[in-house]
């Protein structure tokens, strides 16, 4: 159901910490596909690339707090934090107890020692995963918080460009880049990566995306990990299975254990070329919430 025209929640509110989810719309799936069982409660959509406003971030809240307080969990992007606070000052107003973790898995973003400047990309979906188990295992505000924190801390992204993706009624194309080029980094609205190539065979990117990854996650033999492979919009799933096998070769070969791994659209840009990988770090408290059941209409785990 929806308290506000650019919110939804589920129909059936529960007692335990609820999770509201949001950011701009354009990155479909993300995020009302990430609303069920498991996952978030709520969802705040603002327009095309834009943050929701604080009264539908507010009128969302009102909709899913049982009483044990609300969990808002978004990309790190400036107008995002702006309204989410915005929101949250008001939610204090009418006693909801809230709390704030901010997704900032893109590494390109920013260097490792600022990880809390870096954006939120495709890693927002482990993230909401962790975070949905801990709710529904009925942890408090703070216990929920926390493995949050630890999930995001744990989570690494990169992505590349190939072709740009648009806004509906804008004549620009949001970049332009040749059509012999990569742009490694690339943010999901656009954002200058940190370099741009001739394009390459999807072993050599592969490769490359894993040296930047590998350069910043601390991995050990025997650790384990879950994988994300995503699509930015008009990339086939032949080309990003490709892209998991070498991704999972490289991982196996440094004596580390993928877990699982989700390969599927789920952070585009409208119908941006290129993928994203991600990949979280398991300990067991993160592998015990990543096997617990999750439903949603995009996002299934039995």
């Amino acid at each position: 159901k929806s308290p506000n025209e650019n919110g939804i929640v589920l129909t059936e509110k529960k007692d335990k910490v609820a999770i509201l989810i949001g950011g701009g719309s354009g990155h479909e799936p993300l995020f009302f596909g990430f609303v069920g069982d498991g996952l978030a409660d709520g969802v705040a959509i603002g327009n095309v690339f834009a943050a929701p406003t604080p009264d539908t971030i507010l009128d969302v809240t009102k909709a899913i707090d049982s009483g044990k307080g609300v969990l808002y969990l978004y990309g790190n992007y400036s107008g995002d934090v702006l309204n989410f606070d915005m929101a949250a000052e008001l939610a204090e107003m009418e006693d909801i107890d809230t709390d704030t973790v901010l997704v900032t898995d893109d590494i390109a973003s920013a260097p490792h020692n600022k990880k809390s400047e870096r954006r939120g990309i495709a890693g927002d979906i482990f993230v909401f995963k962790i975070a949905g188990a801990a709710a529904d295992a009925g942890l408090t505000l703070d216990e929920v918080s926390r493995v949050a924190k630890k999930a995001n801390d744990n989570t690494h992204s990169i992505g590349v460009a190939l072709s740009p993706g648009s806004i509906p009624g804008e004549n620009q194309p949001t970049f332009t880049i040749g059509d012999d080029e990569i742009e490694f980094g690339m943010g999901i609205h656009g954002e200058q990566g940190v370099k741009r190539t001739k394009l390459m065979s999807a072993d050599e990117l592969s490769d490359e995306m894993m040296e930047y990854l590998l350069n910043d996650i601390e991995l050990t033999n025997n650790d384990e990990v879950c994988v994300l492979i995503n699509g930015l919009g008009s990339t086939t799933l032949l080309e990003l299975f490709i892209v998991n096998r070498r991704v999972t070769e490289i991982l196996e070969n440094k004596g580390v254990h993928v877990f699982d791994t989700d390969v599927n659209n789920y952070c585009t840009t409208q119908e941006m070329g290129g993928f994203s990988i991600t990949i979280m770090k398991l300990d067991d408290e993160l592998k015990k919430y990543y096997n617990s059941p999750a439903y949603s209409p995009y996002y299934i785990k039995k």
